[in-house]
């Protein structure tokens, strides 16, 4: 970047002494001062930053696509048009419900459980992009990154929406679309926001010494625990469980959307880490980044189908792909806090969990479609856990202290652990009494007709696949 600025001055210069040189007629070139090239410095930084901001959330945007072929092609074709849609609008619910309330109440000025400043139509006063003391505003909380206020905004909206997006796969194929809509709203609006506070906002759980890099628990594992909710009050799809209490497998419909939705989700995953940098003015960190995240989705990819292939004597392609979420999932936290090794590791680890974890939960009769609940839950909660196991102070610029495999002891590692139980304790009971008041109200599960046909034609009256389905889809 200074080799950058330097050339752009120089050329400058060697403009100005030209235009002397052949006594142009025109105005005389204004001298270029250490002031003036100082500004035109910072204006270019802010540009960069604001590009690359912008640009890394748009991958997460893109994100949208790949949940929504992960999930339409691992559930029944009877149920892709609800899926999809549900898939659809869930971003134009959370990018209202964020603006509306949740940014204030997440990146707010006030006290370490919640945001009071600037809380309504993100309208509160600021002076992006100054940074550090030369901030003024209500959103002191991302005072660090020099961009402009909606760019902050809009990289950490299309974090909100993916939160509720990993609920929609966990409750896939028997809930009702209007209930839907309701609870991602709340979701977004406050639940997500609060939580989110305490880590992101300068809330208590940041001053405690928890780190979060990019929302392994901010954002996955409040997704995770909020679709558990749902997941038990909804109770299972009809036909998952037999009467003896063995597991009847539903296979997916579409494997090759899952599998194409897969890469998209670990493309988009380069947005998600490497973009929380939120500014290019540190290279090695976005690159260290990149690095950590892909190894350990590699790493998690490999085990989880060699642990598929020894438990169920076969190469799950369901389990590696979700092997790939999990690792990317368990590195979200640690990312810009652990080695390429320790990446490694973390990923190995993760792909292990996932399979044990999905297993875990057909024998709890918690049926979740899509394994969102072991990719998201249990890999969030992981990833935020290894930050206390593996973190290496100051690898990437950023003071964490050691984790305890490199000798910090128990100090971080027990912080992570009180963030996880305060983020999971908090949110499974808020989204529990959100689920209840929104069954009580309205209902949340489909009938037993209604699931039994699919809910494209009794929640939407269409069919994704006319030419190949019969009225009654079984």
């Amino acid at each position: 970047m200074r080799k950058i600025f330097t050339t752009v001055s120089l050329a400058l210069v060697i403009c100005a002494a030209a235009m002397n040189a052949f006594g142009a007629e025109t105005a005389p070139a204004a001298a270029v001062t250490p002031d003036a090239l100082e500004a035109f410095k910072q204006s270019m930084q802010v540009g960069i930053d604001t590009v690359w901001v912008l640009f890394a959330a748009f991958l997460v945007f893109f994100m949208n696509l790949g949940f929504g072929m992960v999930e339409s092609g691992l559930c029944r074709a009877k149920n892709s048009v609800n899926i999809l849609a549900k898939n659809f609008i869930v971003f134009a619910i959370a990018s209202v419900s964020f603006w509306l309330i949740g940014w204030g109440l997440m990146f707010g000025n006030g006290n370490p459980f919640m945001g009071t400043e600037g809380l309504f139509f993100a309208g509160g006063a600021d002076n992006s992009p100054a940074t550090g003391d030369a901030y003024r505003g209500a959103y002191a909380a991302l005072n660090w990154t020099g961009v402009p206020l909606w760019a902050k905004f809009f990289f950490q909206l299309v974090f909100a929406g993916t939160a509720a997006t990993i609920v929609s796969g966990a409750v896939a194929e028997r809930i009702k679309f209007k209930s839907f809509i309701v609870f991602s709203f709340i979701l977004v609006g406050i639940m997500y926001p609060l939580t989110g506070h305490w880590i992101w906002g300068g809330g208590w759980l940041q001053s405690l010494g928890m780190f979060d890099f990019a929302g392994s628990s901010v954002v996955h594992s409040v997704g995770g625990w909020a679709a558990l909710a749902g997941v038990i009050l909804l109770g299972p799809r009809f036909g998952k469980y037999r009467a003896d209490g063995s597991v009847n497998p539903i296979f997916g419909h579409n494997m090759a959307m899952v599998t194409l939705g897969g890469l998209v989700l670990w493309f988009g995953w380069f947005g998600f880490n490497p973009g929380s940098t939120m500014g290019v003015g540190d290279g090695s960190a976005i690159a260290h980044v990149a690095v950590t995240t892909n190894t350990a989705a590699a790493m998690a990819i490999i085990s989880s189908t060699m642990v598929s292939w020894a438990l169920q004597r076969k190469p799950d392609l369901s389990m590696i792909i979700n092997g790939a979420l999990a690792g990317l999932v368990a590195i979200t936290a640690p990312c810009a806090f652990v080695s390429v090794g320790s990446a490694a590791i973390i990923g190995l680890i993760a792909g292990v969990l996932v399979v044990l974890a999905v297993i875990m939960f057909d024998r709890l009769r918690l049926d979740d479609p899509v394994g969102a609940l072991s990719v998201h839950l249990v890999n969030g909660v992981f990833g935020t856990l290894a930050v206390g196991l593996f973190a290496q102070d100051m690898i990437t610029g950023t003071a964490t202290g050691n984790g305890l495999f490199f000798g910090g002891g128990v100090k971080l590692l027990g912080a992570q652990a009180i963030g996880v139980i305060a983020v999971g304790g908090f949110t499974l009971t808020v989204a529990f009494a959100v689920w209840f008041l929104i069954k009580m109200v309205m209902g949340i599960k489909v009938s037993r007709e209604e699931e039994l046909q699919g809910l494209d034609i009794g929640e939407h009256g269409m069919k994704a696949y006319p030419d190949f389905q019969g009225f009654l889809t079984k």
